[in-house]
């Protein structure tokens, strides 16, 4: 009896065990198309029971009246909690607050990283490397130990900057404290932090552009400058987009630890945010109800600007194809 032995040492399978295979196959398709979907099946149990179960217990807590005691029962008041949130004086501030962070870190989260990457193109060698890691190590930085140094930096008695404006004749208070100073160091902490993400995603870009395109426009008699807007900049639209994305969906999160540590969204709501509203709504104010109804308000405001920019980023982007 012989049996056939394949290239790579095993025994070939029988005609008898192919047509069994296949029977076998045949009378189980189900099972062979569930076996994908159990490689992930860790993974959405993970979301299911940390992301959309707690969304879900929020919904349902916006409808209810609730100190966070555990002995005192929750009273559904229907839509109460929504009218009052929309009624209060102090959302509309810190909407407008987050509008101006918004506002303030696509300029340097978007902008200044497409500046500072289109110049490190300059830099050759190892010094380009460095030139960005230097760019980027404030991102690595605590905001527990970013705001401990900034508040040195800003302390109105002997702190450098004040010290340095004081000598300049541009003498500081305590800018914490001040409604007009508080959300520009905000700001500041907070854009000295993110600077390098954004660098490193423009830096990503460029390094995905093929050089062959700015080599033939320039054969052609294209100036740099009408390489950059022409060919650099639209190629790296995939990314701005991105960065544009990120930064109007997750502004108000990276501002909340450093208002949390620096100014505690004051002095009178000066730099409160949207983020720091529901602390203090939960967890100062002890009304589970109104944090809740504010969050559910705010997740469904920015899922529908989260949708409008998926669905213009094909329209704003261009590819290289």
């Amino acid at each position: 009896m012989f049996v056939e032995v394949l290239p790579g040492g095993g025994p070939a399978a029988s005609p008898v065990q192919a047509v069994a295979g296949r029977a076998a196959a045949a009378r189980h398709p189900l099972a062979r198309r569930l076996v994908p979907y159990l490689y992930i099946l860790p993974a959405v149990v993970l979301l299911v029971l940390w992301t959309y179960w707690p969304l879900l217990q929020n919904v349902g807590l916006s409808f209810q009246d609730w100190n966070l005691i555990p002995t005192r029962p929750r009273v559904f008041v229907g839509t109460e909690k929504y009218a009052k949130v929309l009624s209060l004086p102090e959302l509309r501030q810190a909407l407008m607050n987050t509008v101006v962070y918004i506002g303030a870190f696509l300029l340097i989260s978007v902008a200044l990283p497409l500046v500072f990457a289109l110049l490190s193109r300059s830099v050759q060698g190892r010094a380009r490397t460095f030139y960005q890691a230097l760019i980027f190590v404030p991102f690595l930085v605590t905001p527990v130990a970013s705001s401990a140094v900034w508040r040195w930096l800003f302390a109105p008695d002997s702190g450098t900057i004040p010290a340095i404006a004081a000598a300049l004749g541009h003498p500081m208070g305590d800018v914490f404290r001040d409604p007009d100073g508080s959300m520009t160091s905000v700001i500041v902490i907070v854009g000295w932090q993110m600077l390098g993400f954004g660098v490193l995603v423009i830096a990503a870009g460029l390094a995905g552009i093929n050089p062959d395109y700015a080599a033939a426009a320039a054969l052609d008699g294209a100036r740099r400058r009408q390489i950059l807007w022409r060919i650099t900049v639209p190629l790296l639209s995939p990314s701005l987009v991105f960065l544009s994305l990120m930064t109007i969906l997750l502004s108000a999160q990276w501002t909340y630890p450093i208002i949390d540590l620096v100014t505690q969204g004051g002095p009178g709501n000066s730099s409160t945010n949207i983020y720091y509203l529901l602390y203090q709504f939960g967890f100062r104010n002890f009304d589970a109800g109104l944090s809740a109804a504010a969050g559910v308000l705010f997740f469904v405001g920015f899922g529908l600007v989260a949708l409008l920019f998926v669905e213009l980023s094909e329209r704003l982007s261009f590819h290289d194809n």
